[in-house]
């Protein structure tokens, strides 16, 4: 093996040679076998091997293999070296096979060494973008676990930091094709994962690119298979799914078959979902979910028939009032708890559906229905009246840091919540019932929108979900206010369905369970 003199000596036959470097192939051999040297020989080697590649095409395989010796020495300084050094050996048909194997320096645990991985990647992704998602993928598909994890959160996060002129249409074109492939099998996590690189496509934040994500997401969702609500990843998967596609839809790209699903096949079992996200209240989240997406719904076949079942499920949570005894006084029975969360998304949803069909209350119902209807209304109304007082009242006055407590946070949601109920019945108590008056659903930030500016611009602009904050199921608010009745949710924002561990065991079939051991050991 050649000393560090030698290394040197035949380093300055290379660089003396100019254009005649390709002549002389024994001074660039002797440079490759650095790397079976010591310390100081694999270091110079690291760097004076990439200097030369390119003139030495018969020896490409030979220098590139021992570029990856040094990449998995044991000395960092050396791995380090080698590794920043790897974007020169990228060139022509060899850079998706330098693609390939710094998707799988991925998986190293030094901090260094990660970042000097994703500057190589990114360095040669400005190179040869189809190149390098070729050898990205690659490893996603057939990669061990940690490669491929790694390997998509690099398309996650560095994707969007790319100019325009290399995420060309042909490029996201590639990476819609190639995505395709992997969510054939996926976790719920990866899922997750590749919507938000999808959405963040150009290509795909037009009306039809909305389009292609909505049906990603339906066939994900499995929406043609029994719905099991016993089934805690049956569960799980439905709301991840939706949670998915709610930012996607719009008044042009529809709703329908979501809504049409969670009527038919939610609705009559959302007292016995289950979940194995600990502390979710299941039913409030697909409640939540409903509700977002009625906004958008567009023609549906069973219109009748599902708003007949969005109504049932309303009057479960629409009591009537108690009994009185002779005196006037309660007769023994205690005061029904009004579930203002519950109620808000169901009227909610019922007022959206209900404009498509606006005579349903008087020429679907019969006339004892429709009575029955009427005192529940009347008698949950009468009830939000006092609750909206004594919640004024106890925020009135109150600014700034005293708005910011939990406890204030809590009273300002529930306002909202109540508010737009009330603006609701008052809506269904119209002779006939009006479905005009719009309301914001209280989880949702209230949204300035300039003078014409519309819905339909969002269309062919953006197609990016918003951001959702990172919160988790808090305490059921009563643990911190209890009002004189009722209740509501002190979830304040969306449920963040991104966090790990919502899929949980091997469930067999496509997707979302752990997936199948890819393992093969390294590539290289």
């Amino acid at each position: 093996m050649p000393s560090v003199e030698e290394l040197y000596r035949n380093y300055g036959i290379l660089a003396d040679a100019t254009e005649q470097v390709g002549q002389h192939k024994d001074s660039y051999q002797v440079i490759l076998d650095g790397v079976k040297g010591g310390t100081k020989e694999k270091r110079l080697a690291a760097q004076f091997i990439p200097k030369f590649f390119k003139h030495f095409p018969e020896l490409a395989d030979s220098a590139i293999n021992a570029q990856l010796d040094l990449c998995e020495d044991e000395d960092v300084s050396i791995r380090r070296q080698a590794i920043k050094e790897l974007p020169q050996f990228a060139t022509g048909e060899n850079l998706p096979r330098v693609a390939d194997i710094l998707t799988q320096l991925l998986q190293t645990d030094d901090s260094a060494e990660f970042n000097l991985v994703n500057n190589a990647l990114l360095s040669i992704f400005k190179m040869d973008a189809k190149g390098t998602l070729g050898g990205l993928f690659s490893q996603i598909l057939q990669g061990e676990d940690i490669v491929r994890e790694r390997a998509i959160k690099f398309l996650s996060t560095k994707l969007k930091t790319l100019p325009e002129e290399v995420l060309t249409k042909e490029v996201e074109e590639l990476i819609l094709t190639e995505s395709k492939k992997v969510l054939e099998d996926v976790t719920g996590e990866e899922f997750v994962l590749f919507m938000k690189i999808l959405s963040g496509l150009k290509s795909l934040q037009t009306v039809s690119g909305r389009q292609q994500l909505v049906e990603l997401v339906a066939e994900q969702a499995d929406l043609e298979q029994t719905f099991n609500p016993s089934d805690p990843d049956c569960v799980d998967r439905l709301l991840q799914c939706t949670r998915q596609a709610v930012p996607l839809f719009s008044k042009n790209v529809h709703s329908t078959r979501f809504v049409t699903y969670f009527c038919e096949h939610v609705l009559p079992n959302l007292s016995s979902l289950t979940t194995p996200v600990e502390g979710l209240d299941t039913q409030l989240e697909v409640l939540k979910l409903l509700a977002e997406m009625s906004s958008f719904c567009g023609d549906m076949e069973k219109l009748e028939t599902n708003l007949r079942k969005l109504f049932d499920k309303l009057l479960e949570y629409m009591p009537l009032p108690p009994e009185e005894a002779e005196n006037g006084e309660n007769a023994g029975n205690e005061e029904p708890k009004l579930q203002f969360s519950y109620v808000e998304c169901l009227l909610y949803s019922f007022h959206q559906l209900g404009r498509k069909l606006p005579d349903f209350l008087t020429a679907k119902l019969n006339a004892e229905k429709l009575k029955d209807f009427k005192i529940r209304l009347q008698y949950f109304a009468r009830g939000l009246q006092v609750y909206i007082r004594q919640l004024r009242l106890a925020l009135q006055g109150k600014t700034g840091e005293a708005l910011k407590t939990e406890e204030n946070k809590i009273k300002v949601v529930a306002l909202k919540i109540t508010n737009n109920i009330n603006v609701l019945i008052k809506d269904l108590f119209h002779i006939p019932p009006s479905y005009k008056s719009t309301v914001t659903l209280s989880w949702k930030p209230v949204q300035k929108v300039e003078l014409g500016q519309r819905r339909a611009n969002e269309d062919t602009t953006s197609g990016s979900p918003p951001k959702k904050s990172a919160a988790g199921p808090k305490r059921d608010a009563r643990q911190i206010y209890n009002p004189p009745s009722g209740k509501y949710s002190s979830n304040l924002g969306n449920f963040n369905y991104e966090q790990r561990g919502a899929f949980r065991g091997s469930r067999g079939g496509r997707g979302w369970g752990a997936r199948g051991n890819r393992s093969r050991g390294r590539l290289f």
